[in-house]
């Protein structure tokens, strides 16, 4: 089978949908390498910027990279406006299938398309989004979608969204949630270690909340505040916020700049794959609030080495972490406080959600993940061929 997906999510800053792609592409090539046990798979890679190159990478030797000097902003105007130029043009190549990694369609002649939902926070929200997100995503999305031969989620919360909002049917959505790092699971948890929140600073993301919460956690509460309280408030550890920081970002970082949150919040900005085991082994918790995810890439790594996990009470975060989390109201500061202050505090709990979380963590394999999506190849590749026969 000869598939081409849209690398360009990788290139850069590999937050969750350039992780889950990245991650994507190296597990298929990983299970259908030619020559081995199972089907063979001629994957393609396609890039288009005028500024980012592929960076070398071992892992994804195996697969044919095309790279077009293109900037992303016209490419993306022209495939979402203009529904041109065929990807088989731009590429001077054929395929069976054509991925796209955001939800809209990648043009095609003849292959099968297949696009990526991972969540629906543009049209919940759409004053939370900027540029083609804004102009393209709301607009054009339920017909893409409706259109495509078949759609990928990562949970089944992303599912029933775009079955109920979207109006796709079921049997054309395939859940094919992202495997947990293999990485070895750390000894112990720090004594001396942060509060770790990962993720893109952007409004989804619940940043300001977070910052609410975590005064309220040092700040204790006013004069009736315990002794017990108040040695806590001062046993707070640091709050590190890491990931790339949005233009929406800006009030938050002029925040933690400033009294009370200085010294006690920092932002160390974007993370490098390489170095984000090192980031989560060094965290006593990692607190996700958002007010949506589709699925929630870092919590799963969280759990993968043996983080406990706070994480709201929302979309997909309460199925991914089953048991293993303490879930709390993202819209309450108190209630976000309280989910943080006892997991500091009660480390026999911590202990347990630590373990429940490795447990469920390697439940979800990206081995599984790849078998996943090239089923789903395999059926979008027959309904091509089933309309094209009807036409």
């Amino acid at each position: 089978m000869r598939v081409l997906i849209d690398y360009r999510p990788a290139l850069r800053a590999r937050s969750g949908v350039g992780e889950y792609t990245h991650e994507l592409a190296r597990a298929l090539l990983a299970e259908y390498a030619p020559g081995g046990p199972r089907r063979q798979l001629e994957l393609t890679l396609f890039s288009s910027s005028w500024k980012d190159r592929f960076a070398e990478s071992s892992e994804l030797a195996g697969a044919v990279r095309i790279d077009r000097r293109v900037p992303v902003a016209v490419l993306n105007l022209a495939w979402h406006r203009l529904e041109w130029p065929a990807i088989e043009a731009l590429s001077g190549a054929s395929f069976d299938v054509a991925h796209s990694s955001h939800p809209l369609l990648v043009p095609a002649r003849a292959a099968a398309q297949v696009i990526t939902i991972h969540d629906l926070n543009f049209l919940t929200n759409p004053e939370r989004t900027a540029a083609e997100i804004r102009r393209d995503y709301a607009a054009l999305v339920g017909d893409h979608a409706r259109r495509a031969d078949a759609v990928i989620v990562s949970s089944a919360f992303a599912a029933g969204e775009v079955e109920q909002r979207l109006g796709v049917a079921r049997e054309r959505i395939a859940i094919c949630p992202p495997g947990a790092p293999e990485w070895e699971p750390r000894a112990a948890a720090p004594a001396n270690g942060y509060v770790l929140f990962f993720g893109t600073l952007e409004p989804r993301k619940n940043i300001g909340g977070l910052l609410d919460a975590y005064q309220r956690l040092f700040e204790g509460r006013g004069a009736k505040a315990s002794a017990e309280r108040r040695e806590t408030a001062e046993a707070i550890p640091e709050l590190i916020l890491a990931g790339r920081a949005t233009d929406a970002a800006r009030p938050w970082l002029e925040r933690i700049a400033r009294p009370p949150l200085a010294g006690r919040v920092r932002h160390i900005g974007y993370v490098d794959p390489s170095q984000r085991r090192e980031l989560y082994a060094g965290a006593r918790l990692l607190v996700q609030p958002s007010f949506e995810e589709g699925f929630g890439l870092t919590v799963l790594e969280a759990m993968s080495l043996g983080v406990p996990v706070v994480a709201a009470r929302r979309g997909s975060l309460p199925e991914v972490t089953d048991d293993a989390a303490l879930l709390v109201d993202p819209e309450s500061s108190e209630d976000l406080a309280r989910g943080i202050e006892r997991m500091l505090r009660d480390a026999r709990y911590a202990a347990e959600c630590a373990a429940k979380g490795l447990a469920r963590a390697r439940t979800f394999r990206w081995s599984a993940t790849a078998r996943l999506v090239y089923g789903t190849y395999e059926r979008a590749v027959a309904r091509r061929a089933q309309r094209a026969g009807a036409a």
